[in-house]
Formats: structure tokens, sequence, C-alpha cells
């Protein structure tokens, strides 16, 4: 996203895609690569940890997505992308 830090990105990426808000840590707690057929392309894709103050019934794709709020252990389990999916298993 032009004139965003990766951080500020992340934090816009959570409203968007889930109606979250809060406080987002400056620095990553990690990255991974993925590749995304549609662009003919792989991806790093840098996580940042958000501590959420506010979960928003409303937000921009609230009618494409459904916010579910889990353990660590089974987001881990549920994520496709084996790298996020260790990422999110080894948060503290």
């Amino acid at each position: 996203m032009p004139g965003k830090t990766f951080a500020e990105a992340a934090e816009q990426e959570a409203w968007e895609e889930a109606g979250v808000k809060g406080v987002i840590h400056p620095v990553p707690v990690g990255s991974y690569h993925y590749s995304k057929p549609e662009l003919a392309m792989e991806l790093e894709v840098v996580v940042f940890a958000l501590k959420s103050t506010k979960a928003a019934a409303k937000f921009p794709e609230c009618k494409q997505r459904r916010r579910t709020w889990l353990s660590l252990e089974k987001a881990a389990g549920l994520v496709a992308e084996p790298d996020l999916a260790a990422l999110i298993a080894n948060f503290a």
C-alpha cells in the first residue's frame, strides 16, 4: 500500500478483511511464502501481531468473510500454508 509501512498495511488489512481494530506491533513476528496462481508469482507475506481492541459487525469485506475467534492451536490447524501455520502455532 503506497505511503504505508508494512505494519500499517497489515493493520489496514485486519480492518478490511476481519473488521478488527487494535494496536499493531511494529516488528513482524515472521514471514512466509506462497504462490498466487492468478498472478503467476510467489509472494512473501510479512506477519504482524495485532492486539484487538474492537471487532466491528460491519466492515469492508463482511459479506465475503466470516470472523471466528480460535485458540492458536485450532487456528494453526485450519491454515493451509504450512509456514503460516507454524508462525501461528509458535506465537507467544
